[in-house]
């Protein structure tokens, strides 16, 4: 039996990459999915593409979710279209680039907005039905969100507010039934990997420009990632980290805060453009 089968899955940020790589991983095992995005021909063409790799029941949703009714509405057409909810992932996001110091407060407001606050105002949206299906919620965090790494600008201080609001989520909607699942991986494998910050690195070391700010880890392959994601909901971890060995650094860091920060230095590129 497949314990997948009609689940409804919602992802935001549905439209590309790691977004569109899960709605991919929960289609073929099953799932009915709605993918939401800003972009209507994105989201369009997304459909088309999960239709052409075995997902039977896509339904593409523009949706801001960085505005309250927009959320409200992509909810309201789930429950119309499919009549449940049972699996909410918060992938909508983007990285940054800046020293944290000389980043506008406004550059930090802008990337809570996306980073972390995107993802509660869906979680408050989507809850009471998450409950009803004793459903999960996912929300798709970084190595940032428990580490901090230099040149990243208001990425990791996003990325932490959603690792604490994931961690609370569990506390409370675990008692109902909700299985909540914060997602930690490095720097993703991506065509424009190379090129993606150069604007924003100006003046930063020629690492800053690299995925993770220049971290030394092979980049994580979206597909597998989406695919572990689907597994870990099915044995309901609460959380995901990839590579594993990064959580060793992660208790290093907790336990002896001077060591973890002279690991990151070691693993992080320090190359002057």
């Amino acid at each position: 039996m497949n314990d997948w089968q009609d689940k409804v899955v919602v992802v935001t940020g549905g439209s590309a990459g790691l977004g569109l790589a899960i709605a991919r991983a929960f289609g073929q095992v099953g799932c009915r999915v709605v993918v939401a995005g800003r972009d209507t021909q994105k989201l369009e063409l997304a459909a088309a593409q999960l239709r052409a790799s075995d997902v039977g029941d896509v339904l593409p949703i523009a949706c801001d979710v960085t505005d309250d009714e927009a959320v409200a509405g992509l909810v309201e057409q789930t429950i119309d279209a499919y009549g449940q909810l049972d699996v909410l992932v918060n992938n909508a996001g983007r990285s940054s680039r800046g020293v944290a110091w000389q980043t506008p407060l406004d550059d930090f407001q802008d990337l809570w907005e996306l980073n972390c606050l995107a993802a509660i105002r869906t979680t408050q949206a989507a809850a009471e039905r998450l409950i009803e299906t004793r459903g999960h919620l996912v929300n798709i965090g970084s190595l940032s969100a428990k580490t901090g790494s230099p040149f990243l600008g208001a990425y990791p201080a996003s990325k932490f507010a959603l690792a604490g609001a994931s961690h609370q989520f569990r506390l409370e909607l675990g008692p109902h039934g909700v299985h909540v699942l914060l997602v930690c991986p490095g720097p993703l494998q991506r065509d424009d990997a190379g090129q993606r910050y150069n604007q924003n690195a100006e003046g930063l070391p020629e690492a800053a420009r690299k995925p993770g700010g220049g971290v030394k880890l092979k980049g994580v392959d979206p597909d597998v990632l989406a695919r572990k994601i689907v597994r870990a909901c099915e044995r309901r971890q609460v959380e995901l980290v990839l590579p594993g060995k990064a959580r060793w650094l992660f208790a290093i860091a907790q336990l002896w805060p001077q060591l973890g920060d002279w690991i990151i230095e070691r693993s992080t590129s320090k190359t002057k453009s």
